[in-house]
């Protein structure tokens, strides 16, 4: 009774989990170009599409990514050969467990009239399928903890997954394993199907069992005369062998029970095998409860996602699906870190201590914006660094393996976090480029403008008057080295022979390519260098020249004295971005809606 109680309790549990988590993708978004609807109308765009994608020829592409990458998993097979392995003793034995043993009411003695769990072959394919799971988590720790960096971070969702797992694997096999040798569970068996046995039939059945099926019973050890053991052997095939397969069957609890056989009877004296079913049964109702709320609902996801992105055409699907879909997407990354592995700048992480550059670290911190959860202003900061930083060059998209489109997420996230009015000084840089190209058509000019002009209102406006040439390190990730460089390179040598001879700003194409440079450009290159002799900052921050170069070193290699026009430029860059970021660092104590 408790047992039916616990079952339909998490029953209920994960399906409201699974209503709820399924609702976000069409509550939320994560879009700042998604037309206003209603979570209705989001949800009628969906199955409209679904219902135009299934009457089409697109159904042939469905069926084909469903047998190739969800079951067989070719796309997985193609990247990494043991990752696929992992994945499929993850997955595979996983299901099986699911199908054929948590639920073998519901499915396999449906489909099986003659079904018995402690009959063969199911004996052994649910020994074989833990084993499969035990070593698809052995494969993905190692891959982790031991393989190539950056690792994705663990958790602690990831964690008590991890734990709740493993107390399910484990106690599956303990409890099989006290079953065989327990002389209890022996006479729970016999009062079930040979309770008409005489005494001395039942005796020669025990000895038979404790022969074979290495049963430890308190009333007799081995060895037995054949003339018993034949005897038992015939109750045995009357009474049992339609119903119990050997305990060998089950290799890993079968070697458990070995090991442990000589503390049986003390055991099976406390319980033992029925507080491990209580153990293993709350294990599996507790994990079927947590699985809408933990990284296992990808199972689900991440075949939706893998043929959701087969048949949609990002430029006419419509807007409310891609919406949707991008949802969909946060809830199908696995925290795999193989998107991690392929990014090109995740060698940056070295340098910069932001692991939210990781693109597999992303995804959380974008579910959390996507829920609308306030996000203190550090990391919306380092989120915003770390799409930033990216430099599009869809590698992380060809390695997920769940298909996600990260490259679209990055870009869709970056102009959500821009309006959060956090100033992003990588738009003062070539990285801004991208931004331009993509969003920039899509967006009205003040909307494009206006954190190109937050980024220039915080590095600018004479705010940093306090500029020294060796200045002290401030509590900034990755300032040391900053400042460092400041040091060698603002040295007076470095500009102190300029005479504002023009010709760095003759060689300049930002130069060229404003006529009226002193309007748009404020200060021109030559003037500068001028400025930095008379230690006029203000002046130096406000100008646009210093932002707008592109850092082609036309000035400094056309230089007649020398003088180390574009690393000056450069060092009076990161300088004023440092103190600013310093600045917003120190101001951070309240959070961003």
């Amino acid at each position: 009774m408790i047992e039916t109680v616990l079952l339909y309790l998490a029953l209920a549990v994960f399906a409201a989990g699974s209503v709820y988590r399924i609702s976000a993708w069409f509550r939320h978004d994560i879009r700042s170009d998604t037309p206003p609807a209603t979570p209705g109308a989001r949800f009628g765009a969906a199955l409209k599409g679904i219902a135009a994608t299934v009457f089409s020829p697109k159904l042939f592409t469905l069926i084909r990514v469903f047998v190739m990458d969800v079951l067989l998993q070719i796309r997985l097979l193609q990247r990494s050969p043991y990752r696929w392995v992992m994945h499929i003793c993850l997955y595979g034995g996983f299901m099986v467990l699911l199908l054929l043993h948590a639920m073998d009411g519901l499915i396999t003695a449906k489909l099986f009239s003659n079904y018995q769990s402690t009959a063969n072959p199911w004996v052994f394919i649910r020994d074989f399928a833990g084993l499969l799971v035990i070593v698809g988590v052995v494969m993905a720790l190692r891959r982790r903890f031991f393989g190539a960096a950056p690792r994705p971070l663990t958790a602690k969702a990831d964690t008590l997954l991890i734990a709740i797992l493993a107390v399910v694997l484990l106690s599956g096999i303990v409890l099989k394993a006290s079953k065989i040798t327990s002389h209890t569970s022996y006479l729970d068996m016999v009062d079930v199907y040979a309770a008409t046995f005489e005494e001395e039939e039942l005796n020669a059945l025990e000895a038979y069992w404790v022969d074979q099926y290495h049963v430890v019973s308190p009333n007799m050890t081995g060895p037995f005369e054949p003339e018993t053991l034949e005897a038992g052997e015939e109750l045995h095939e009357m009474a049992c062998a339609e119903c119990h397969a050997r305990p060998n069957w089950a290799f890993t609890s079968f070697a458990v029970a070995k090991a442990g056989k000589r503390f049986a009877l003390r055991l099976d004296a406390l319980n033992f095998p029925g507080l491990m079913w209580w153990l293993h049964y709350l294990a599996c109702m507790l994990g079927l409860a947590y699985v809408p709320f933990s990284k296992m609902f990808h199972f689900f996801t991440t075949p939706l996602s893998l043929m959701t992105n087969a048949v949609t055409d990002k430029h006419t699907a419509s807007p409310l699906n891609l919406a949707t879909k991008q949802m969909m997407e946060l809830d199908a990354c696995m925290h795999c870190g193989a998107c991690s592995l392929a990014c090109s700048v995740a060698v940056t992480v070295a340098e910069v201590p932001n692991a939210l550059i990781l693109p597999s670290e992303k995804i959380p911190a974008i579910r959390e914006l996507a829920a609308g959860k306030p996000l203190t202003a550090n990391r919306v900061r380092r989120l915003q660094q770390g799409l930033h930083l990216c430099t599009n060059c869809n590698h992380c998209t060809e390695a997920c393996p769940a298909g996600i489109q990260l490259t679209d997420l990055w870009a869709a996230v970056k102009e959500t976090v821009l309006q959060k009015g956090v100033p992003e000084f990588l738009l003062l840089s070539p990285l801004s480029v991208h931004r331009g190209v993509t969003a920039g058509a899509a967006l009205d000019s003040d909307r494009y403008r206006e954190p190109l002009e937050t980024a220039l209102g915080a590095v600018g406006g004479g705010r940093l008057t306090e500029f020294r040439q060796d200045p002290q390190p401030l509590a900034v990730p990755g300032s040391e080295k900053v400042f460092a460089l400041a040091g060698q390179w603002m040295q007076p040598e470095a500009y102190a022979a300029c005479y504002r001879c023009m010709t760095c700003t003759s060689a300049c194409p930002v130069v060229r390519d404003n006529p009226d440079e002193a309007a748009k450009l404020g200060l021109l290159p030559h003037q500068i260098m001028y400025a930095v002799k008379l230690r006029q900052w203000d002046l130096i921050f406000d100008s646009r020249m210093l932002w707008d170069c592109v850092g082609c070193y036309q000035c400094q290699e056309q230089c007649p004295q020398s003088v180390q026009v574009a690393d000056v430029l450069y060092v009076l860059k990161n300088q004023a971005i440092s103190r600013a970021v310093a600045r917003e660092f120190a101001g951070d104590r309240k959070g961003v809606q």
